[in-house]
């Protein structure tokens, strides 16, 4: 799909959505079943199949991957649900789609059998693609914490407004969701406490090792992984670039030390970057496997920091190789500006901000509390 999407990719920006070819060829190759329960016919795999997916596509359109690892985690996610949330999804149609933004912007009021429900929330990557979304909300309670939970809403409960003119990420749709006033029933509500402990309300029914890892650990991953294979399209994009191009002054680009060092840390970034995610990943799964509690917060702690590192250090080498391409690099018709930005784009996420998750990080070191519980 790589070419594919390589090609499309003018046209999905100027939708400022995924086209639905894209969306129907990724369903065709099983993407979304990768981390989907089996029970609604998905293949419950290892998250690291995932994430390469999601890298590779990037590959071709980082815009495609983005939506991807963000509406294909959801399909984990709905495992940590009570069983009844999975089959109000997929009863009639194993093929549906879940969108998401996690803002924890609903105003929520209990009432019997489930919370009346209400707000507006931005960036709701992939939501023309969706039936139903994730929406966040905060739960206040007379001389307790707020609690955070992600409520599951159908199509026909929120409006979705078009705001989404950006300068990277043109083609993700990330819109806004407006919600007045609706029933949400409690089980179709995940609190986050459950994500963190791994006691969700899911755990009896979907057994799978895959569902045992903390939701913090998957989310951050699929907001940050399409940087690591937009940068290898930046990498591949200044490479067939450079090995002909002569400049004004007559200098070849393959022969500048600046080019050649753009090239080397760039290439070794990515390596270094993807060898991380599979370790870590392979880490957890070795623990959950061997009936081994996740209970080392040092270390989700520092794997939580890891992948707020990723984007900012992909937009560090983005933007060394652009740095390298003399005038040719403003150019619209030149595809590295699109990775350059899309890139710089996905900075923009909460969750690749990395320095409150290495303070955080570096406090538990200092032996300190820890204060991220969405590890």
């Amino acid at each position: 799909m790589v070419p594919i999407l390589k090609a499309r990719a003018s046209q999905t920006e100027a939708l400022r959505r995924l086209p639905d070819e894209t969306i129907a060829e990724m369903k065709a190759a099983g993407f979304f079943n990768v981390l989907k329960p089996k029970a609604y016919g998905g293949y419950e795999m290892d998250p690291q199949v995932f994430y390469e997916v999601c890298m590779t596509l990037a590959e071709g359109c980082m815009s495609t991957a983005w939506v991807y690892g963000v509406v294909g985690v959801h399909n984990w996610q709905i495992a940590l649900f009570d069983p009844r949330a999975a089959a109000d999804v997929w009863g009639k149609d194993d093929s549906v789609l879940i969108a998401s933004t996690y803002m924890p912007k609903g105003q929520v009021k209990p009432v019997e059998g489930g919370f009346r429900f209400s707000g507006r929330w931005g960036f709701s990557s992939g939501i023309d693609h969706c039936d139903w979304v994730f929406l966040g909300g905060l739960i206040f309670s007379q001389d307790q914490p707020p609690e955070y939970r992600t409520f599951m809403l159908p199509k026909s409960d929120f409006k979705v407004i078009d705001t989404w003119h950006t300068m990277g990420l043109k083609g993700t749709g990330s819109k806004d969701i407006v919600v007045d006033d609706v029933f949400v029933p409690e089980y179709r509500t995940h609190k986050a406490s459950d994500g963190f402990m791994g006691t969700n309300p899911g755990r009896e029914h979907f057994t799978a090792d895959l569902y045992k890892l903390p939701f913090g650990q998957i989310f951050v991953r699929a907001v940050s992984s399409a940087a690591i294979g937009g940068l290898q399209g930046a990498l591949d994009t200044f490479l067939e670039f450079a090995a002909v191009r002569v400049g004004d002054m007559g200098n070849k680009t393959s022969e500048q030390g600046p080019a050649q060092i753009a090239a080397a840390e760039t290439a070794l970034a990515i390596d270094e970057m993807k060898l991380v995610l599979n370790r870590n990943f392979g880490l957890l799964m070795d623990r959950i496997r061997a009936k081994q509690p996740l209970d080392n917060i040092a270390q989700r702690s520092h794997f939580r920091a890891q992948a707020a590192q990723v984007v900012e250090r992909s937009a560090k080498h983005a933007y060394q190789l652009f740095s390298v391409c003399g005038g040719r690099g403003i150019f619209t018709d030149f595809a590295l500006h699109r990775y350059v930005f899309d890139i710089f784009a996905a900075r923009g996420h909460y969750a690749n901000n990395p320095d409150q998750f290495e303070r955080n990080y570096g406090s538990v070191l200092l032996g300190r509390e820890n204060t991220d519980y969405f590890l």
